[in-house]
């Protein structure tokens, strides 16, 4: 896992509550074993056409939004099954940042895990910054070390984030990684457990 300690990048404002993780990565996707090649098929029945071809509906598909790595989103994010592969293909498609009033707990725990900083915000913030990224393009500044967000006015908005979770996403270390810390004492338990 990257570590992260600041990320500043454009916003995708995805204004829609309730979204599950078929949505995000609908089930005929979920062939795949390893953890990368999702992103292509990130919020697929929303982005395409029967036939491929990118849908001009949804906004996701707008040129201004292209590389943004700031997703901004509605209450209850990642409900419905506890696919690991939804934050996969977040991750891939290059999101490293989501803000949302709510998130599910099982995707939130998940994203976390996986090296996403997942961020609740007050939904009347968020619908600000919404607003101006479809009005034209926003970037916000995230800084995990000090918990704050900046906005290209300089409003600085403060968010909580499980102090576990921050240690983690700051070092880089994934769930093999912190078992590794743990590898000299495993080793004198494994040497005492022979003896």
């Amino acid at each position: 896992m990257e570590a992260i300690e600041q990320h500043e990048g454009l916003v995708y404002p995805l204004n829609r509550a309730n979204i599950d993780t078929d949505q995000i990565i609908p089930k005929q996707f979920l062939k795949r074993i390893e953890r990368t090649g999702f992103g292509q098929f990130l919020f697929y029945n929303w982005r395409f056409n029967e036939d491929g071809s990118l849908r001009e509906d949804f906004s996701m598909n707008d040129p201004k939004y292209e590389g943004a790595s700031i997703l901004l989103a509605g209450e209850n994010f990642g409900c419905g099954s506890s696919r690991e592969h939804a934050p996969w293909a977040l991750e891939d498609y290059g999101f490293k940042v989501i803000i949302a009033p709510s998130f599910a707990d099982i995707f939130y725990n998940n994203a976390l895990k996986n090296g996403i900083i997942l961020i609740k915000l007050d939904e009347a913030q968020i619908k600000e910054w919404q607003n101006q990224s479809e009005d034209g393009e926003l970037k916000l500044s995230v800084d995990l070390l000090n918990q704050t967000i900046t906005d290209e006015a300089g409003i600085v908005v403060g968010f909580e984030i499980p102090a576990y979770h921050k240690e983690k996403l700051i070092n880089g270390w994934d769930d093999i990684a912190l078992t590794l810390l743990m590898e000299e004492k495993i080793s004198e338990f494994e040497n005492g457990a022979q003896a």
